[in-house]
């Protein structure tokens, strides 16, 4: 035994707190420690988020600008150097599609898929993703591959 390898007594700590509201002899009887009156003192109070004790909160007194567009598609880009990558490390040979992205870690299973036209693409792939660039599409097609949406 030494400094490293000591600890408390089984029940020694973690003891369950004085029980409240079980008569006045318990010395927290009656509010049951609550105290008299106000929010806190009545069953169910819960503070809500962002209350400031009844000053204007932060949310409110800060203005609002802008606008977000409920019908927005989120596209996850993907850039033919990656795609390149994949090849020079011979992960994928001719066909890229949704699955063989998902398996590789560069989309998840509900994303939708772009491809962008950064980088070089030297090898023919037979691309199927939702969505090119004209770029993309353009550097796919000159490597004598093809662009398919799905």
């Amino acid at each position: 035994m030494n400094l490293s390898n000591l600890k408390p007594a089984d029940g020694a700590v973690n003891r369950d707190g004085k029980r409240l509201g079980r008569g006045q002899g318990s010395g927290k009887g009656g509010t049951a420690a609550r105290g008299h009156k106000g929010a806190k003192s009545r069953s169910g109070y819960s503070k809500k988020i962002g209350f400031e004790g009844g000053q204007m909160p932060l949310q409110r007194r800060v203005p609002k600008f802008g606008f977000t567009n409920i019908n927005r598609k989120e596209y996850q880009a993907i850039n033919l150097s990656k795609l390149q990558e994949l090849v020079d490390n011979k992960v994928i040979k001719n066909t890229v599609t949704l699955e063989t992205l998902i398996e590789n870690r560069l989309a998840g299973k509900n994303d939708l898929v772009k491809i962008l036209g950064d980088g070089e693409l030297k090898a023919s792939l037979k691309i199927s993703v939702h969505k090119f660039s004209a770029s993309a599409k353009k550097a796919i097609e000159a490597a004598g591959g093809e662009a398919i949406s799905v």
